[in-house]
């Protein structure tokens, strides 16, 4: 962890020198990315050693932490940029991250002995291999990745789409930190509920409920700020806290006494999330085009822009749309799955 912490101070501070994309890139892509993995997956097994019975709430208050960033963040840098320069902003973050961060990690500590996270003691029961003949999880797989297809879009779009609603810069910047607020709420809501309901139960519901909040909220309402505003709280509270659910699909494949083995099917799950949040931009921006759209239309979300975002909210709607169907068969295939499992 000391060294991904390295990482990521070396590749904001980095950042800020550079004069050209690729080295950007570089930085705060690649560089970045690495160090924040090598911080994050550890606290992620730490998470699971810990706790078992409330694992779900206690990934909602991991999560909850990059909700809060979220935030924060678009409120404070506009005004520092506007001072200081992007320049200048950059090693300001790289600074402040390491005074917050380095103080933080000696306290950071797994609770089982090393030698029996990582050492070779045989499993019993085939548990290691259980979660490959699991139906539900690859359900869960299909869906965790549709869903990331579609979450992305909205937190890649929103400053665009409240430009072309001639915002200033402030009002642009509270509807994207409002839709992170609302976030932390998911989270940590979301991850509680995990540990005393259905985990299969909670995300059909929150996936269409997203779906909808996507092709009323965005499609329809928000033509103006509060619109806009209003769509940003519901996908928050609803789509911001798919990650909390995680725990609660893991639970039902491998045993919760196995922190290394959980810890390794989240990565799965962040890597199949984490194509959409890659891939998703390219094909949302080959969408947005203006269009010519009547005057009831220009009154309409869809509208903004000349109709300029309306595949996008189609798109991203659609994701989601076609998530909640696959999660409603997945819940049924894990269930029948689960009875089956228990007659033999």
């Amino acid at each position: 962890m000391w060294i991904g912490a390295a990482i990521c101070f070396a590749s904001l501070f980095g950042a800020s020198y550079t004069t050209s994309v690729v080295n950007l890139v570089l930085c705060q892509g690649v560089l970045y990315a690495i160090g924040g993995t090598m911080l994050y997956n550890p606290c992620i097994n730490y998470m699971n050693e810990w706790f078992i019975a409330r694992r779900g709430l206690a990934n909602g208050v991991i999560s909850a932490g990059a909700a809060a960033g979220g935030l924060i963040l678009p409120l404070v840098l506009p005004g520092i940029i506007d001072r200081y320069g992007t320049a200048k902003t950059l090693r300001i973050i790289a600074v402040v991250f390491a005074v917050c961060l380095l103080p933080l990690l000696p306290f950071l500590k797994g609770r089982l002995p090393l030698a029996r996270v990582v050492g070779p003691a045989v499993r019993s029961g085939g548990e290691d291999r259980k979660w490959m003949k699991s139906p539900g999880f690859r359900f869960v797989m299909i869906v965790n990745t549709i869903q990331g297809f579609g979450y992305f879009v909205p937190l890649v779009w929103l400053p665009t789409f409240a430009s072309e609603l001639h915002l200033n810069a402030t009002n642009s910047s509270l509807a994207l930190s409002l839709l992170n607020g609302a976030s932390l709420i998911g989270t940590l809501g979301f991850g509680a509920l995990t540990d005393h309901m259905d985990t299969w139960l909670l995300a059909f519901s929150t996936l269409l409920g997203t779906c909808l909040a996507t092709f009323v909220g965005w499609g329809v309402i928000s033509y103006s700020l509060a619109g806009l505003i209003a769509f940003g709280m519901a996908y928050g509270v609803l789509a911001g806290g798919w990650s909390s659910f995680w725990p609660g699909f893991i639970k039902t494949v491998v045993s919760q006494e196995d922190p290394r083995l959980a810890t390794t099917l989240m990565g799965y799950l962040m890597f199949s999330r984490g194509l959409g949040n890659i891939l998703s931009t390219p094909i949302t921006a080959a969408m947005a085009h203006p269009k010519g759209l009547s005057a009831v239309q220009g009154r309409l979300g869809f509208g903004v822009g000349n109709g300029k975002f309306e595949n996008v909210i189609v798109y991203t709607g659609t994701c989601f749309a076609g998530a909640s169907l696959i999660a409603g068969v997945g819940w049924v295939v894990e269930k029948s799955y689960q009875r089956s499992s228990t007659r033999r």
